[in-house]
């Protein structure tokens, strides 16, 4: 079929949209568990989440959890990880990749509300399960327990309950996440777009009482300051740099001068901001729906471009807004109806056979190309202009005119696709 033809994908979106098999909802949850199971199996199981729990260990027991470089959240954050370090290693062990698992398809079932798509239909239960099967990031999410897949659950839920107009209730979500991991602190800046200032001030008070409650109950605080922060604002170290995709780190790896790369990735972010102030003002009536499609893209667009400039930027991190994005599909001229769009998605694609230098500590080459491409791609979506078409407007008793009377309808140049 013609990626440019409105009735070969409606057709295609309808027959995706009818209720999955009992087959296909059974071969879906024998993938996701089998991706679960096989990552408690394997002997680096929960890598990322052993330093949430540490500090938390180390909290137990009156010592500073900002002692161990590596963690890098707030003081909230201990306080969450705490129920965590008081389960024995084998639960542990069986319960964290599930509980990843059960996160990430919280903000796909999100994701889907938000576009009113049937979380029984082919396309919700077919999505999910070739995302777990064929995205090689969720498989290394659920492996490392990364606490990101707790900004994939609550983003979505967010912007469900935004677009519903409970902007206090998303504004809370948005705050329990950042006391988690700081992740979602640009989406503050939808909530200035919005003008939702109670939303806003729940997003950043919350993390900042459950901070300060952190702080109050463990030794010497201040490190976080003076210790961690000006090694997270460096980017970390040697550790962290072969997998970190911002084309700050990556571009010098590849002999960019650093001065140049960095002003690259912040040029691309600025661009990706200006998007997002545009795909916000553009009027709703160009998306042909109630407004979700500029929610969603207005959202990702934000947290496109902070990974953009962000240290370090992990594969996974992208894990945020394909949910979404994947999910906006069942509207015409969405990204995932662009060629460009799966294009993009290839480096980080499961089962393809890249060369050994792409592999490993060279990884971060082919990430940074996706972050890249899809920042590129959604912001291309949200500049492009916009045409009036004026309809013919008759008035009792007089002749046919052709002068608009607020008969303008904004409607979107180009076909239907996107681009």
């Amino acid at each position: 079929m013609k990626w440019d033809s409105p009735s070969s994908w409606d057709r295609g979106v309808a027959w995706l949209l009818r209720p999955a098999p009992r087959s296909w909802r059974f071969v879906g949850l024998v993938i996701l568990l089998s991706v679960a199971v096989s990552a408690s199996l394997r002997e680096n199981w929960g890598s990322d989440n052993a330093f949430v729990v540490k500090a938390a260990d180390a909290l137990l027991a009156g010592v500073s959890p900002y002692e161990d470089k590596r963690f890098l959240y707030l003081p909230s954050a201990v306080i969450m990880a705490i129920p965590e370090a008081l389960l024995p290693a084998p639960l542990l062990r069986c319960v964290l990749p599930l509980g990843m698992t059960g996160l990430v398809g919280i903000g796909w079932w999100a994701s889907l509300r938000l576009f009113s798509v049937p979380v029984r239909s082919r396309f919700a239960v077919g999505g999910f399960a070739l995302f777990a099967l064929a995205y090689k990031p969720y498989i290394n999410l659920v492996l490392i327990a990364n606490w990101t897949a707790i900004s994939a659950a609550a983003l979505p839920v967010a912007l469900l309950l935004a677009h519903r107009k409970h902007w206090a209730a998303a504004g809370l979500v948005v705050g329990l996440a950042i006391a988690c991991k700081p992740m979602l602190v640009p989406i503050g800046l939808l909530f200035l777009l919005a003008r939702q200032w109670r939303g806003l001030a729940l997003a950043v008070g919350v993390p900042v009482g459950l901070s300060l409650a952190g702080a109050l109950m463990m030794p010497h605080p201040m490190l976080f300051f003076t210790k961690t922060l000006p090694f997270l604002l460096q980017g970390q170290d040697s550790y962290a740099l072969p997998w970190d995709a911002s084309p700050i780190a990556a571009l010098p790896r590849l002999g960019v001068p650093a001065a140049l790369a960095v002003a690259l990735a912040f040029a691309g972010a600025g661009c990706g901001l200006w998007a997002t102030w545009r795909r916000w003002r553009r009027p709703v009536e160009a998306d042909g729906d109630a407004g979700e499609l500029r929610l969603v893209e207005t959202a990702c667009m934000v947290m496109l471009a902070a990974f953009l400039v962000s240290r370090p930027s992990f594969d996974h991190y992208l894990i945020v807004v394909l949910p979404l994005l994947l999910a906006s599909g069942v509207r015409a001229g969405s990204m995932p109806r662009s060629p460009w769009f799966w294009l993009a998605l290839v480096p980080q694609t499961a089962g393809i056979p890249w060369p050994s230098e792409f592999e490993a500590k060279r990884r971060a080459f082919r990430d940074m190309v996706t972050l890249c491409a899809l920042a590129g791609l959604l912001a291309r979506r949200a500049l492009r202009p916009i045409r009036v078409t004026l309809e013919l407007v008759t008035t009792t008793g007089s002749p046919p005119r052709t002068e608009p009377e607020c008969a303008a309808t904004p409607v979107e140049t180009g076909s239907r696709t996107a681009f």
